[in-house]
């Protein structure tokens, strides 16, 4: 055993080097171990979300979302523009460039802080007694390539994340069927671009290219859009992507088979009426989801438990079945967001420390960046009644508001579901323009106890787009004001 640690962390994602940082901020020695290359085959920090997933795609969706304007709606602000063009190579480039910063600026702060990265797959030996330092210590073996390491740590954060579920009919090649890392990194609009699933990294995906000038059509097995979200949300959510993006969108599919041709992919699959249909593709994102990344862990060897989704099963303060284990972020229950394995790694960093941490995961915020945007907090409208719980329920829509309207952003919507009883709040829902920023008041709230009548008694600015969050709450009273 070359070294010795209070705490190693494995991975080095969202969840990962916050956890390895906020350790180190409480004076722990520690190691933060992760087997994440950049494609230049070199060690690149900040996991799935800041490599692959979510920085990359905001930056991908703001230049597509920029090209858009341009192309459509710079003309009603009396803005001409001549001879639009987009430079494909150009754009991933800047997408790349942002990546770079930020992967960077990870390894200067675990460096700033004092944690020790190393580099390799990290997977789980034993538990021994160190008997000169009078503790148990686990095992940990690091493989990088043929050189081989083991470190010692007193307590375990495993924060390995997950990986793109696999579609058997349509494996992976990253050159014409994409996975999120693919659907990143293509260096011209494809004509024809399939999208199977219609979750959040589909959608954003599928968004981006279609402003590109891609036809995308999405191919989602669940009977119904979005099904997670609000039902009223989703149904606002699909019409706006058809009539005005122009995203063809088919929910209730069954693929039968896929066929990769010499110059094109073909999805054959039955619709939601049962009939026969053929889609033809220049390329094919498959996002069916993504699951938990235990693999070369070594559960097996020191009797970890998964659960029968192969994520690692954990209490309400993310322990382990074993001692001094645990866990954070998507490879354990609940929502795979890179802020709830932010949050999870400083709970259980704080609790190694002997302080209190928790984290309310009925209180994490969702958000998809497509445009409108859609976020929400909380219960939804099927689910409280599902549950049989009274509740009132309060609408405002952006087009009633002064500054949606001076953005030219005027659909969707905010909606405030309250207990029927102590008018506590029970959700919130929004469809419309940034509104992954205006969320974070309703987390807020939620976290609080707030009751709609709390946020309809707040002042909010005019004119702002936080004005339909606080006529919402007053229409859970019936008493909005503007509309």
């Amino acid at each position: 055993m070359s070294q010795s640690f209070d705490v190693a962390v494995i991975g080095a994602g969202p969840g990962g080097y916050v956890a390895a940082i906020r350790c180190a901020q409480l004076g722990l020695k520690t190691v933060c171990i992760d087997e994440w290359k950049n494609p230049q085959d070199k060690p690149s920090l900040g996991g799935t979300c800041l490599n692959v997933g979510c920085i990359p795609s905001k930056a991908l969706l703001e230049s597509s979302e920029n090209y858009e304007r341009a192309a459509r709606k710079f003309s009603a602000h009396g803005i001409k523009v001549e001879g639009l063009s987009i430079d494909i190579p150009a754009m991933i480039g800047r997408k790349d460039k942002i990546v770079a910063n930020f992967t960077g600026g990870v390894a200067m702060l675990l460096k700033k802080n004092k944690v020790a990265p190393m580099h390799g797959r990290a997977t789980l030996c034993k538990r021994d007694r160190d008997n000169e330092a009078d503790r148990e210590l686990w095992q940990i073996e690091i493989r990088n390539g043929d050189k081989v390491e083991t470190v010692g740590a007193e307590h375990v954060i495993i924060a390995t994340g997950s990986v793109p579920r696999q579609l058997d009919a349509a494996p992976v090649d990253n050159e014409r069927i994409l996975d999120n890392a693919g659907a990143l990194a293509l260096t011209e609009t494809p004509k024809r671009l399939g999208v199977i699933g219609g979750g959040v990294i589909g959608l954003e995906m599928g968004s981006v290219w279609r402003r590109l000038g891609a036809e995308v059509t999405i191919l989602e097995a669940l009977p119904e859009f979005l099904m997670s979200a609000d039902e009223q949300v989703s149904k606002e959510a699909r019409k706006i992507f058809t009539r005005e993006l122009g995203l063809v969108i088919n929910t209730g599919v069954k693929i039968s088979g896929i066929t990769s041709g010499q110059d094109n992919i073909t999805v054959e699959y039955s619709d939601v009426d049962g009939n026969s249909q053929k889609l033809e593709v220049d390329n094919l994102i498959v996002a069916v989801g993504r699951v938990p990344n235990t693999t070369g862990l070594g559960a097996e060897n020191v009797g970890l438990k998964l659960d029968e989704r192969e994520r690692i099963e954990v209490d309400a303060h993310c322990r382990t079945n074993l001692p001094n284990i645990y866990a954070v972020g998507d490879v354990v229950r609940g929502p795979m967001l890179a802020h709830k394995a932010s949050e999870e790694g400083v709970a259980v960093a704080e609790m190694i420390a002997g302080q209190a941490g928790h984290v309310n995961l009925d209180a994490i915020p969702w958000v998809i960046y497509t445009s409108p945007e859609i976020a929400w907090v909380g219960k939804t409208e099927q689910e409280l009644k599902a549950a049989g719980v009274e509740y009132k329920a309060g609408q405002f829509p952006f087009m009633a508001n002064g500054r949606a309207r001076a953005l030219g952003e005027t659909g969707g919507f905010v909606k405030v579901l309250a207990d029927a009883g102590t008018d506590r709040i029970l959700g919130i829902h929004m469809i419309g323009p940034y509104v992954s920023e205006l969320i974070a008041e309703a987390v807020v709230a939620m976290e609080f106890a707030a009751s709609s009548e709390d946020i309809a008694r707040i002042v909010h600015a005019h004119p702002s787009l936080s004005e339909v969050v606080h006529e919402a709450a007053l229409a859970v009273d019936k008493r909005a004001i503007h509309i």
